[in-house]
This record gives structure tokens, sequence and C-alpha cells, in this order.
């Protein structure tokens, strides 16, 4: 599966090729702001199958880019409301900070909950 996108200021562009790591949303502070929503929608890729243009010089610690964030490891997370076509093929894998969803929001059924970061003890 190959997919593109780009940021909304049109300063990066990207292409990801194969199915992602994995899936994810997440309801914490950080995450709402910088969506400007009540949770953000994403998916982690290798770095070796992700193909950047642009410059993600602003990123820093989850801050500037927003949309396409490298930390300097071996994978690349991208939001995935910036994919030219609609992200419905990709399989959500698990919640983050449930304990932050709004009430009215269900929980995903076939999604992992855990009420904070991935790997916490605490899980819903």
């Amino acid at each position: 599966m190959k997919l593109s996108g780009g940021c909304s200021c049109g300063q990066v562009r990207y292409e990801v090729d194969g199915d992602p790591i994995r899936v994810g949303i997440c309801h914490c502070e950080t995450c709402r702001k910088e969506s400007g929503s009540a949770f953000s929608f994403f998916g982690i890729w290798p770095k070796e199958n992700t193909t950047l243009s642009g410059e993600l010089g602003c990123w820093k610690s989850r801050a500037g880019c927003r949309r396409v964030s490298h930390d300097g490891s071996d994978k690349i997370e991208i939001k995935l409301g910036t994919l030219e076509r609609s992200p419905s093929a990709l399989v959500l894998a698990y919640e983050l900070w449930t304990v932050r969803r709004e009430p009215w929001l269900a929980h995903q059924k076939r999604a992992e909950q855990h009420t904070r970061d991935r790997g916490s003890a605490e899980q819903s």
C-alpha cells in the first residue's frame, strides 16, 4: 500500500510504502491542541518506508510541523488527516489517554484502551 500526503502549510510532502506499524488515536491535551479537535488520529511507519520532501527542521518535541513528526528514531508519525486519500483502509489498534476522552465519544471496541500512554501499567 502506498499513501501520500503533506502538512497543512505545504512545506512538507511525504509518501509511505507498506502497512503502518500501528494506528492510534490520542485524547491527551497536547494532541487536542495540535489537532484542534477532541483527539488526534495518527499512524506510525518505519522511517525506511517513508520518502519526505521539505524541511522538518521546525519539529521540536511534538511541536512545529505537527502533521508529520520524526524524533530521530527509526519511526515516523503521520497525522492521518493529512493523507490525500481517506484513511479508512487503516485499522485502529489503540486509544491513548482515554481518561481524557470526551464522554460523548464512544470508545473504539476493537482497539486497545490505554488510560494514559501506551505501555504504561494503567489500561482501561
